[in-house]
């Protein structure tokens, strides 16, 4: 008996964004184009009509370049990194922050917010005590290095100004933002293509995505949820029109997810979870965020703030929210 794999469901968007056809050519090429940021990978499948006379080496370097300043302003991997040196800034001192930097530390803050603390761009003490950024941990941190990590972060300790991307340094606290740059990269990505004409594409590093536009073909930008290996989860296909999604689990590196009130691995029920947003900054803050907590807590988030998200359990269960239910 030969087994097939189950039909996969179809999740599309509640209404059609009339920009999405601005601009569209069924006669543009599809060009692909990869490199490597993030410490992982990128891609873009772009339309690109001849009318535009986009030369894709010369596109492809200008998205890279567009990456590599990100990464110089937000990664905390590399040392001289504004994010880095912000982190080593004075007690009390007052740090005037880049454009990209400014603008995602606003919305970590909004999140931060909004979900209770569960997610929180402050953690970064907590982040190299466990050996999840470039310092490695020979062993699980102690109890009491923990509490005294905790003493000196947390997103409350932050203020930013709005009107000038001036952000205090309390002392000693460390940024860390992990959990949203890589979304709000994909966001500059697709901006970046709309500012050169290029209004059909679908942008991913490292496995979140957006779509803008539609294909040539006429169909929009299908992307499949990531869901574990070896659980019998029935996959699920989701028109990325106008929309990103982004993925949080711990079935790839293992619990590398933190639960900032605690300082310890956010352990239990959930494997993974993806939420669908218009943008990719906000899915992959949430992702992370629902990820941290329980399913209840994490449900009674995604209702709270009517986010399409799908939450798949160890044991194979999945919760689909309302918002992503009427999608289906």
């Amino acid at each position: 008996m030969i087994e097939t794999a189950p039909a996969p469901r179809i999740a599309v968007p509640v209404e059609i964004d009339a920009a999405a056809l601005r601009g569209f050519d069924p006669a543009a090429p599809v060009c692909t184009l990869s490199g490597e940021t993030m410490g992982t990978t990128w891609q873009l499948q772009a339309a690109l009509p001849a009318r535009l006379g986009v030369v894709a080496d010369d596109l492809k370097s200008t998205i890279q370049a567009c990456l590599d300043g990100i990464v110089c302003e937000m990664s905390h991997w590399d040392d001289a990194s504004a994010l880095c040196q912000y982190n080593r800034a004075e007690a009390g001192s007052v740090v005037q922050l880049a454009p990209d930097f400014a603008v995602v530390m606003a919305g970590a803050l909004t999140i931060a917010r909004e979900s209770d603390g569960v997610f929180d761009p402050a953690q970064g003490r907590l982040t190299d005590l466990w050996g999840l950024g470039p310092n490695p941990a020979p062993a699980e941190p102690e109890a009491i290095a923990i509490a005294e990590a905790l003493l000196v972060s947390g997103w409350q300790k932050l203020a930013l100004d709005p009107a000038t991307s001036k952000l205090h340094q309390p002392g000693g606290l460390w940024l860390d933002l992990s959990g949203i740059a890589k979304g709000y990269a994909v966001d500059a990505i697709a901006d970046l293509l709309g500012t050169l004409g290029i209004t059909h594409a679908l942008v991913e590093i490292g496995g979140e995505c957006s779509g803008r536009g539609m294909r040539p073909d006429g169909d929009p930008w299908w992307v499949d949820l990531e869901s574990p290996p070896g659980l019998a989860v029935q996959p699920l296909r989701v028109a990325l029109h106008q929309l990103s999604v982004a993925t949080s689990g711990d079935y790839l590196r293992g619990a590398h997810t933190l639960d900032p009130r605690t300082g310890w691995p956010a352990i239990h029920g959930t494997t993974a979870v993806s939420v669908l947003h218009r943008h990719c900054m906000e899915a992959d803050a949430w992702a992370t965020a629902l990820s941290v907590v329980k399913l209840p807590e994490a449900q009674a988030l995604a209702i709270r703030h009517d986010l399409a998200a799908r939450i798949v359990l160890r044991s194979g269960a999945e919760w689909l929210s309302p918002a992503l239910q009427a999608m289906l």
